[in-house]
């Protein structure tokens, strides 16, 4: 059973599907699902298919929402498996297990302790990741712990505590100064008044620390994360221990409230959602959650403002764009390049390949926008927005066409601008990199190799199981037909 778990690290980048044998994970939303999904200790699991190349869905089965990597979290169970009472029992007693030692409300309690101990009193064990009262002493006597945590740090937790660095689960790559001070820059000129983080813990930090030194700074946050270790900082209108993947709060309904009061305050207006979700996870799941966070801010909206939709700031690699972009089709991407302290590669100002690919996708119209002129950014008149230094306006294709950061190149035959990397293959009859493999299919749907459509949303897959329900249907009335005629008979 761990090889389709397994099949759950493939990473969902440019050209991964529609290569001879290619194979990957894809999740499934059920449309009327019978009942809830078992939970694991990061709560519900999602419902998966492993599929390959012009193949349809083999058996499907649950996995974790938030990790790729059986080692972190192993739960597997196939959907039409039987699970015995002691088994449910057991997995149950383990989901326990594997919950934070303390509740959110003790969190907040033992916060509050903290920050009345005088300076020398104020520990912190860096290997626990614990704040440390008087009687926790002696049980971290053995440990590695540094005193006279200040005030300062305190409302830096980010900078205090080590960052996640497993990529295949929830790897924590931080924000650089330089992204975090645009953002909140950016947000205070959009006008917004409130801020809801999800997975953004530098930018929360930022707003809070900026609302602290300047009263004229109105900017409230609300950070929901996977990492529990950040309710030992923060009141539980601040923090909601939430996984994305699968839009679960772990403290329950009192948590869930608090993200909807945050959401609806003022009916919906001034706020703005900021997300920065790992990027091996796959695209759906994270919309089927955003798009859950959109309903609960209309939820808060009037009739007359029901064509309004909450604004968005979506932190991403560039090569997901067509993804996103599938689900939230009002969204554009900007050509800000975000940097993160803790990545090698996601670093500003370096060239070529080397630059970081991720920027950000939003639902605001990029051209109330400014990105920084010092950083090389530059307004285009005939695209009302502002592009990279090196994204040149291409008069074909009526727009900066560049998405890495170089000059692209338009490609006539193909009638579109391409990656200078690129040139046209008249065997294939499209650009590649000069050593493509000929004749390979282009990327695309698992079952046709279409690039308009992932297999999940394949024609010919909802051709088949039509034909395969009425087929069914069929089969069901000639059972019922003989079962009638032999019982007729037998009572003859």
């Amino acid at each position: 059973m761990a090889a389709p778990r397994d099949c759950l690290g493939a990473v969902e980048e440019e050209g991964n599907s529609g290569r001879p044998g290619s194979s990957g994970v894809e999740v499934v939303f059920p449309s009327d699902p019978a009942t809830p999904a078992p939970l694991c200790p990061h709560g519900p699991t999602l419902l998966f298919v492993k599929v390959n190349q012009g193949k349809e869905e083999t058996r499907r089965f649950y996995a974790c929402s938030a990790c790729r990597d059986r080692k972190d979290c192993n739960f597997f169970q196939w959907e039409d498996e039987k699970l015995s009472e002691a088994r449910l029992a057991a997995r149950e007693a383990h989901n326990q297990r594997c919950q934070p030692p303390l509740s959110r409300t003790q969190c907040a309690e033992r916060f509050l302790k903290f920050i009345e101990l005088p300076l020398p009193l104020r520990k912190f064990c860096q290997r626990c990741q614990q704040l440390l009262l008087p009687e926790d002493w002696e049980r971290h006597r053995e440990h590695r712990v540094v005193g006279d945590i200040s005030a300062g740090q305190l409302r830096r937790p980010s900078q205090l505590l080590y960052p996640l660095e497993n990529k295949k689960t929830n790897a924590q790559y931080l924000f650089a100064e330089r992204t975090c001070r645009f953002l909140v820059g950016l947000l205070s000129a959009l006008g917004f008044t409130r801020v809801l983080c999800v997975g953004t813990p530098r930018l929360h930090e930022l707003i809070r620390l900026k609302a602290l030194d300047d009263k004229k700074f109105n900017i409230k946050s609300l950070l929901l994360d996977i990492d529990f270790r950040y309710s030992q900082f923060y009141m539980e209108d601040s923090f909601c221990h939430y996984n994305m993947f699968n839009h679960h709060f772990f403290d329950g309904k009192a948590a869930l409230e608090v993200c909807r009061t945050f959401l609806q305050e003022d009916k919906g207006e001034g706020v703005i959602m900021v997300t920065d979700p790992p990027f091996g996870g796959l695209v759906e799941p994270l919309a089927v959650t955003f798009k859950k966070l959109i309903a609960m801010w209309k939820e808060g909206q009037s009739q007359d403002s029901s064509h309004k939709e909450l604004p968005i700031f979506w932190i991403f690699p560039y090569f997901f764009e067509s993804r996103i972009l599938q689900f939230f089709p009002s969204f554009c991407m900007l050509d800000y390049q975000v940097d993160y302290d803790n990545h090698a590669l996601y670093k500003h100002g370096k060239t070529g390949r080397k630059q970081s690919p991720v920027r950000i996708f939003t639902n605001v119209p990029p051209n109330k926008i400014v990105l920084p002129s010092e950083e090389g950014y530059r307004f285009c008149l005939l695209c009302q927005r502002y592009v990279s230094l090196e994204n040149q306006h291409c008069e074909h294709c009526d727009s900066c066409t560049s998405k890495d950061g170089r000059k692209w190149s338009h490609c006539f035959p193909c009638k579109k601008c391409v990656k200078p990397s690129w040139t046209h293959c008249s065997t294939c009859g499209r650009c590649a990199l000069p050593d493509h493999s000929c004749g390979a299919p282009k990327d695309g749907c698992f079952v046709c190799g279409e690039s308009d459509h992932k297999r999940s949303s394949c024609p010919k897959i909802a051709a088949s199981k039509k034909v395969n329900k009425l087929a069914h249907s069929i089969m069901q009335n000639l059972n019922m037909e003989k079962w009638t005629v032999v019982k007729q008979k037998s009572e003859e």
